[in-house]
């Protein structure tokens, strides 16, 4: 048998997955990669990670076989059942002190379960916020990791060294035990519900008060993000706002019905039930399910209407306002 050549195994090659093997090859680290569709790894191999040191397998066996020991496996599949589903595919071939890394979206308390059924199999398991999107991925993300202490040592090079940099320093530490990894980037992307709020009702007083068209939104953002705002939710902001079809602003046409993944909902649940006052994150999400009502919301409108009040005397100290509010 080949000595094994793997630092680091990735199972999912969805593009988030292929752009972090990509990120971990630009630093040095050998990947060995695995997909349930197995024709993704050929297909991946001979465009985007023609030319690189990726290593491609043919089954879970195949794929713990080339990895030096400990074993490192991250996960970046479906949260939820493929989580535990590949886990217990790899139970097999794995040894004492090897390390599985769930990379996903997973719910806080699905990581303190399977940190506890991992270690009582004799491995390591680490739940990790993955954040920066796809663009992260591939150039820096901000990583999370929490779950079995012990992992950390094994996997704080790669992670350190994948990471985005801010002042020269990693955008990643061990955040502690259990499910803290994960209970992290669910409170994360709770803010971020929060920030896409505050964007909307800025958004809203910009139209409906100062009467600015999109265009001139569009401009706004643009400026803010130039300064202390500067920011990938403002910076698409702008360009939404921006973007034309048919010499039409895109935005005036796309269906005023906003859906959620749940991880908003999660932190208002949790700070519920600790007793910790999020309530813009909470309103938020309740934003996001009325906003989903678009039928309940059409027949309302027929006897409620909403507010149309343009200020008379809107100037730029309004606009500095809604800036100080973001």
């Amino acid at each position: 048998m080949a000595e094994p050549v793997g630092d680091f195994g990735l199972i999912g090659l969805a593009v988030m997955g292929q752009n972090l093997v990509l990120n971990m090859n630009d630093h040095g680290f050998t990947v060995v990669i695995f997909n349930r569709t197995v024709s993704k790894v050929s297909a991946f191999l001979e465009n985007e990670a023609k030319g690189t040191n990726v290593v491609g397998s043919e089954s879970i066996a195949d794929l713990c076989s080339k990895l030096k020991r400990p074993r490192r496996v991250m996960l970046l599949v479906k949260a939820g059942k493929a989580v535990d589903d590949f886990m217990e595919l790899l139970f097999p071939h794995l040894e004492a002190g090897d390390i599985i890394i769930d990379g996903g979206n997973s719910h806080y308390p699905d990581s303190i379960r399977r940190t506890k059924y991992v270690e009582e199999k004799g491995f390591l398991f680490i739940g990790s916020g993955v954040s920066g999107g796809e663009e992260g991925a591939r150039y820096g993300p901000s990583l999370m990791p929490g779950g079995s202490t012990a992992a950390w040592p094994a996997i704080q090079e790669i992670f350190q060294s994948v990471s985005a940099k801010s002042d020269g320093e990693p955008c990643c530490e061990w955040v502690g035990e259990n499910g803290a990894g994960h209970y992290v980037k669910m409170v994360h992307n709770g803010i971020e519900y929060g920030d896409m709020q505050l964007i909307c009702e800025a958004y809203s007083l910009m139209t409906k008060v100062l009467g600015m068209s999109n265009d001139e939104c569009a401009e706004q953002f643009m400026e803010w993000n130039k300064g202390v705002l500067d920011s990938y939710l403002i910076e698409i902001t702008a360009n939404i706002l921006a973007y034309k079809e048919d010499g039409e602003a895109l935005v005036t046409k796309i269906m005023d019905k906003a859906g959620q993944k749940g991880t908003g909902k999660w932190t208002a649940q949790s700070a519920l039930e600790f007793g910790t006052p999020v309530t813009l994150i909470g309103e938020a999400v309740f934003a996001r399910a009325l906003s989903s009502m678009k039928a309940e919301r059409v027949e309302a409108s027929k006897y409620l209407s909403g507010p149309d009040v343009p200020m008379e005397k809107a100037d730029a100290s309004m606009r500095k306002a809604i800036e100080d509010a973001l």
